[in-house]
């Protein structure tokens, strides 16, 4: 029997295909040390789990297909605080940010299709483009250059018959950039002039340091056809297992087509999607900024002990959670093998995303590794010590 050729063209997420070695490490008593997820340790609001608990109908019905009013209109208020005024027609739920990435592409990709993406990008965005038969051209970036990318003359090259539209993440995962309100015009500018698309990934809005400004794509009328919104309540309120999404756009012909997609999948979770419509009311902006300061001294923290690793590279990131490392070793998965069969320090190892996972071409990355700092201080810097004895003893094997 024969596979789909899009089936075949994906590959394990590097955040997740070590999970067996991992699994049987610990089963040999090994304590692991997660650097390779983002899954934060920030307790999710109690506003979520009082609404579940609190379900009192007496049959669990479908939602409608585009979203329960209560959510839909939570998220439109939401983004009244930004200043953007949606329509409920402009709001479309899904089952996490994964499925409004994975059905704004099928609306926007035949076999074929390209995408602009910036490099490193966020390793599924591969997988998504490659089910509908298109596929990603990178937009090179590097720790040196800061991993900016908007710029005509790196861009424009780049676009040709094939080219459908720019996707990126604002702020960045792995690298952790965000895009000031110069760059935005930039990027606009160049879907405008050239009738694309722009996927714009801002699941981590709220995540953004150092008095550092950050704006929305969809703020921006001059685009609104083009524009495509993908957001999600998993790292917003630390409630990545609700898989509460969204789509969003001002394109009624888009969500016209997307809203095919949410008919055929039936509905989201509609017990999850009233406990995100809670956290959308009832969390206050005390809670994204105690957050938000909780997740700069994590970074600080990563930053300081990273940088007592020789050899070590790396650009101190402006939002999100993750950053992009050179590691001055051959190749990050064969570290990552070492570290889980053969690697531990007093019954302890460390878990990392190698980055070639992070690259349309699975030959870049080699020596480069991504981590989420998503734990607390302390858990951190005894991962990066970790890190830190793992490269000594693989560079000495």
């Amino acid at each position: 029997m024969s596979f789909s050729s899009k089936v075949e063209r994906c590959e394990l997420s590097p955040v997740r295909k070590f999970n067996s070695y991992a699994a049987e490490a610990e089963a040999n008593g090994v304590k692991i040390y997660h650097l390779n997820i983002g899954q934060p340790d920030i307790e999710t609001p109690e506003a979520f789990f009082h609404t579940v608990r609190n379900f009192d109908k007496a049959v669990l019905e479908y939602a409608p297909s585009d979203g329960l009013t209560e959510y839909v209109d939570a998220v439109r208020d939401y983004y009244g605080k930004l200043d953007v005024k949606l329509e409920r027609k402009d709001i479309l739920a899904t089952s996490g940010g994964g499925e409004a990435l994975e059905f704004a592409l099928a609306c926007i990709l035949d076999d074929g299709d390209e995408l602009l993406v910036p490099e490193p990008f966020y390793a599924n965005y591969n997988t998504f483009a490659y089910m509908t038969g298109g596929s990603i051209r990178p937009i090179p970036t590097s720790p040196e250059d800061g991993y900016r990318y908007a710029d005509r003359s790196r861009i424009e090259p780049l676009i040709n018959e094939h080219t459908r539209g720019i996707m990126l993440t604002n702020p960045g995962n792995p690298t952790g950039v965000i895009l000031s309100k110069e760059e935005m015009r930039i990027i606009a500018d160049i879907v405008k002039e050239h009738d694309l698309f722009l996927v714009s990934d801002e699941v981590y809005r709220e995540f953004v340091y150092d008095n550092e400004g950050m704006a929305s794509f969809v703020e921006l009328d001059d685009i609104k056809d083009n524009v495509i919104i993908v957001d999600s309540v998993s790292k917003r309120f630390s409630a990545c297992g609700a898989r509460i999404g969204a789509l969003i756009s001002r394109n009624a012909e888009f969500m016209a087509q997307a809203m095919k997609l949410c008919q055929a999948r039936l509905c989201t979770a509609t017990i999850e999607q009233l406990g995100a419509a809670a956290m959308y009311r009832q969390v206050t902006p005390a809670y994204f900024n105690a957050v938000r300061t909780e997740y700069q001294k994590r970074r600080d923290t990563v930053v300081e002990e990273l940088t007592k690793i020789p050899g070590v590279k790396f650009r101190c990131p402006d939002g999100a959670f993750y950053m992009m490392i050179t590691l001055p070793v051959d190749d990050t998965e064969k570290l990552q093998y070492f570290l889980l069969q053969e690697f531990n320090d007093a019954g302890d190892t460390v878990m990392f995303a190698p980055g070639c996972g992070f690259y349309a071409d699975p030959s870049n990355g080699r020596n480069e590794i991504r981590i989420a700092y998503v734990n607390n201080c302390d858990y951190l810097r005894r991962a990066i010590h970790l890190l830190g004895k793992g490269i000594e003893a693989y560079n000495n094997r």
